[in-house]
């Protein structure tokens, strides 16, 4: 079977190095280079862009990437039985990929960046995928290292990103990614696109930074949409009563007879500022 680098099918790959996709590190492996060439164009025109995965496994996303000319991919690994793998990936591809072998919840994204135009473009493992979705959402410095991030997620988690007001799915990772990114779903992935399949539909999200989000302390944030979506069926005076209660909403000039879900990105950052 042709594949679109030169380099091997994945699924021979895979056999011949014995990977079996594993649970406990949230693996399941994309198989079809047009599907992971796909996910790469989400993130727009690659060149002269250095990108940032996680999780590449056996390298089906990588070498998509790299294909559609990005001048390097920076992925970190944590699975040490992938690197072999990796290592026919760079050697195919001189200078243009570095592996870290590691834990991307405990890696400096923001360190490693280098000059130039960055992006993240990562089949993130289940397990991990909303940490560090949040980890690059609150960085040092705003606005960000990174020019988007185009990641791959349970549906249900993606419907929470790009989630607003009235809608069943918001939560305080809506207001999160509201407050500091434009956000979309760009298309769903089924189960049987991966090995071994999932038991859930996966979607692909396109998220770009806003230059500048409304002023906001990001700890203060969090405090309050972690409060009032702790108890989100109740009314804002009982379950904001832990930062302020009704004084607070006062203050914020919102009704203290309103519910989580009600309130836009706008009132919980005039909520937080008010805190």
């Amino acid at each position: 079977m042709a594949t679109l680098d030169g380099l091997p099918p994945l699924r021979e790959v895979i056999a011949e190095h014995g990977l079996d996709a594993r649970k406990a590190l949230g693996q399941n492996f994309l198989f079809d280079l047009n599907l992971t060439q796909k996910i790469a164009r989400t993130a727009g025109p690659l060149e002269d862009v250095t990108v940032f995965e996680v999780g590449p496994g056996p390298g089906g996303l990588t070498r998509a990437i790299l294909s559609l000319g990005a001048k390097k991919v920076i992925a970190v690994e944590r699975d040490s039985r992938c690197l072999p793998v990796l290592a026919d990936i760079e050697r195919h591809y001189p200078g243009r990929l570095e592996v870290i072998e590691g834990d991307a919840l405990k890696t400096d994204f923001e360190a490693l960046a280098p000059e130039g135009p960055v992006r993240i473009i990562a089949n993130l493992p289940y397990n991990v995928g909303t940490q560090l979705l949040i980890n690059w959402l609150l960085p040092k410095t705003w606005p960000p290292f990174w020019q988007s991030m185009t990641l791959m997620f349970q549906k249900e988690v993606g419907q929470r990103i790009v989630a607003d007001e009235e809608d069943d799915h918001y939560g305080r990772l809506g207001v999160l990614c509201g407050w500091r990114t434009d956000a979309r779903m760009a298309f769903d992935v089924p189960p049987q696109a991966f090995s071994p399949p999932p038991k859930v539909t996966s979607t692909v999200v396109h998220l770009t930074p806003r230059e500048t989000p409304l002023p906001c302390d990001v700890a203060k944030l969090e405090r309050v949409t972690q409060a009032a979506f702790g108890q989100r069926r109740k009314m804002l005076r009982q379950s904001l009563k832990s930062v302020g209660g009704e004084a607070l909403l006062v203050r914020a000039g919102i009704d203290p007879s309103r519910r989580a879900e009600t309130l836009s990105v706008v009132e919980f950052v005039a909520l937080a500022n008010a805190l």
